[in-house]
């Protein structure tokens, strides 16, 4: 009987529990029932946690995510992606260029040049206009004194010993040039002064001294680039902006920003971002808010660089790692190569960005909380928390629960999103682009026109619409679409089906019996690779390899692992063709994914793209500091790749973020607006400013 009672009554229990829970347990309208302080967190998610934060050493996306909030740089981008100062209040870009005297050269008209000679025809020269648009542009002309000096460079010795070699450098009178901007063209202007082979008769020999002396052969060509008769220093000096404190109450100084580049550039910290710090040849502290770079050579991505977070001198400097040393017990083995990856530092992060760190717990969550005296104004949002989901499902049910204030919708769901009137959605063009990538050294890629015919025979919008659900834009060319550098007067290559077969039958190709492209008795026949666990990728194989069969073109596919992928094929450039995409930034230097000294084994530009006009215009732009001229020589890049078609250009994705709807931007005044994107379609340009409502507002 007692059983009899239970198998009642245990199921009518369950139901009214069941029952009253759908009214007190919160649904996504009613979140904040009960707990009022929600609207004072944003809950973000990502799939992977982060590695490490220091912005100066991380490489992955997740660590960026958190670093952005905690760290901040000299300058960053405003929402119409151009320069805007952050750290630094103002910032100027000049030159001081310098050309060596070199004794027993001669003028144009005969006359034996000296410094005093060299610097008077320069002076007339300018004044006169004889030189255009320099007497505007040069601020200064003055004769520098001749020097000598020592360093020590490694070289590879017997059995790959690295062997140290002795430079003795006599560098010679110098007139140097102070301009205004930068003037990538300024010896080239001079050529009516000094003749054009002004730098033949450098007597280099004179110049640089070698011990041991056998090894002189072994290092001759890099003796112009140690002394060089021709040489530009831009110069970049930034103004900092004062009162502004690390989390821990530290003012931020000169020091920092220094200390900064110091720490990028020891080999102990192994920073990813060296190459882009390596053009430095000094910094100057002027002044505790004062900072002046001067690079060794024309670099116009300096200026990008920094942007990159500032790190704190006086908690990580040499006597702070020390006592870390000293109170962690490091073995002095281990001191050897104890650097910033190693410090305490890099899970426990202190910058002067809007947010300060307070706990990370391991593929968990990262809890962050508003700085109160951030320069600009402390955040809206109280707390920032960011939940490590690595299943895209269970991210969904999290967020539609209202666990997590952001989703990022896959291409599939944008449409039912859209619909949703729960929430706000913003649809944005991602910095990248997939594509189809041809071996350029291989026999058979070699001409363009067979690579255009590739092209032609694949209906790009047939992927766009029935892969992606039209969320992506075609693209034409190697730069981002939602960028001024990328030239959008180019037209993408017409699906033509029985054009491509017209441009293969110029080429000498014939359909033989079976219906496959043949030309002297070889087939048209090809491999295609991509990597396993792209499911976008994989479909994108399988629609171009029948396109290519409809007119008469063999294509085998394979899939492979990731690192097989990378390390197999890609790396060595051992492959016919690729389906891979790039994620790139709003940079217009590509130098090296496209210019031809990239193309070898572990490099960018494994597909062996090779163009001497090509290289010419990237080596411009990168030297370029004139954004006006820089974009004019980016359109003429993109066009003359656009014409090669060393890769496939497919399409650029769209990127789908849905909030919760009663997020809004907040105004000084108090009101409020929509959340509006910035050029970039990026919507977290404002997030400072974001803030939840315990109503969903309305909008006319």
């Amino acid at each position: 009987m007692k059983l009899k009672t239970i198998l009642i009554v245990a199921p009518l229990v369950v139901t009214v529990v069941l029952i009253q829970s759908y009214f007190w347990v919160p649904s996504y309208e009613t979140q904040t029932v009960g707990n009022p302080s929600r609207v004072e967190k944003f809950i973000d998610s990502s799939i992977g946690d982060a590695k490490i934060l220091n912005p100066i050493i991380q490489a992955d996306s997740a660590s960026s995510d958190i670093t952005t909030l905690v760290f901040e740089g000299l300058l960053d981008l405003d929402e119409n992606l151009n320069l805007r100062g952050r750290l630094a209040t103002e910032w100027q870009v000049t030159e001081k260029a310098y050309l060596a005297v070199i004794s027993g050269a001669r003028f144009i008209d005969g006359t034996p040049v000296t410094a005093v000679t060299l610097e008077q025809r320069l002076r007339r020269a300018i004044a006169s206009g004889l030189i255009p648009g320099l007497k505007d542009q040069v601020m200064g002309l003055r004769r520098v004194a001749a020097e000598e000096r020592s360093e020590d460079i490694s070289l590879p010795g017997k059995d790959d010993k690295a062997q140290t070699v002795k430079l003795h450098l006599r560098i010679p009178e110098r007139i140097e040039i102070s301009l205004r901007g930068v003037d990538q063209d300024l010896f080239e202007k001079l050529i009516p002064v000094i003749g054009a082979q002004y730098a033949d008769s450098a007597p280099y020999d004179r110049w640089v001294e070698v011990e041991p002396n056998e090894r002189r052969e072994a290092v001759r060509s890099q003796f112009p680039q140690w002394v060089p008769v021709f040489e530009h220093n831009p110069i970049i000096e930034f103004k900092l902006r004062k009162g502004v404190k690390f989390h821990d109450g530290q003012e931020f100084d000169a020091g920092d920003v220094k200390f900064t580049y110091d720490a990028i550039m020891n080999p102990k910290n192994l920073s990813p971002r060296t190459s882009d710090f390596e053009p430095v040849k000094k910094i100057e502290i002027l002044d505790p808010y004062t900072v002046r770079v001067v690079y060794k050579r024309l670099f116009s991505p300096a200026i990008n660089a920094w942007m990159m977070g500032i790190i704190p001198e006086h908690l990580l400097n040499d006597v702070e790692l020390k006592k870390e040393m000293e109170r962690r017990n490091i073995s002095p083995e281990l001191r050897k190569t104890f650097g910033m990856r190693e410090s305490e530092f890099s899970r426990h992060p202190v910058g002067v960005g809007p947010y300060r760190f307070v706990e990370w717990q391991s593929d968990e969550m990262i809890h962050l909380r508003r700085n109160e005296d951030y320069w600009e104004g402390a955040p809206q949002y109280k707390d920032y928390f960011y939940r490590i989901i690595p299943d895209k499902l269970t991210q969904e049910v999290e967020f539609r629960s209202g666990a997590v204030d952001r989703y990022s919708a896959r291409p599939h769901q944008i449409a039912r999103y859209k619909k949703d009137k729960r929430y706000q959605n913003f649809t944005s063009l991602g910095f990248g682009y997939t594509y189809i990538g041809y071996n350029n050294r291989l026999p058979l890629f070699k001409d363009p026109l067979l690579r255009k015919a590739l092209g032609m025979a694949i209906d790009v919008r047939e992927i766009i619409k029935y892969i992606l659900y039209d969320e992506a834009e075609r693209v034409t060319g190697p730069y981002p679409k939602n960028t001024q550098w990328y030239d959008q007067s180019i037209q993408p290559l017409a699906y033509d089906p029985e054009g491509a077969i017209r441009l293969l039958n110029e080429l000498g190709w014939k359909k033989n019996a079976d219906g496959w492209m043949e030309k002297d008795g070889k087939l048209l026949e090809f491999n295609l690779l991509t990597n396993n666990g792209n499911p976008i990728r994989k479909a994108v194989v399988t629609i171009a390899q029948n396109a290519w069969k409809k007119i008469g073109v063999k294509c085998n596919t394979q899939l492979f692992e990731w690192a097989v992928f990378l390390q197999d094929f890609i790396n060595p450039g051992k492959f016919d063709a690729v389906v891979l995409g790039w994620s790139l930034s709003q940079d217009p230097d590509l130098f090296q994914l496209w210019h031809s000294s990239e193309a070898g084994p572990q490099k960018l530009n494994f597909v062996g793209y090779n163009s001497a006009e090509a290289d010419e215009l990237i080596v411009r732009i990168r030297k370029e500091y004139d954004i006006d001229k820089q974009r004019e020589l980016t359109h003429r890049l993109h066009r003359q790749i656009a014409n090669d078609q060393p890769y496939t250009f497919l399409f650029a994705p769209r990127a789908t973020e849905v909030l919760d709807k009663k997020i809004v931007m907040m105004k000084k005044d108090g009101s409020y607006t929509k959340i509006t994107p910035s050029r970039s379609g990026s919507i977290y340009y404002s997030f400072n400013k974001w803030k939840k409502l315990e109503h969903v507002p309305e909008f006319k």
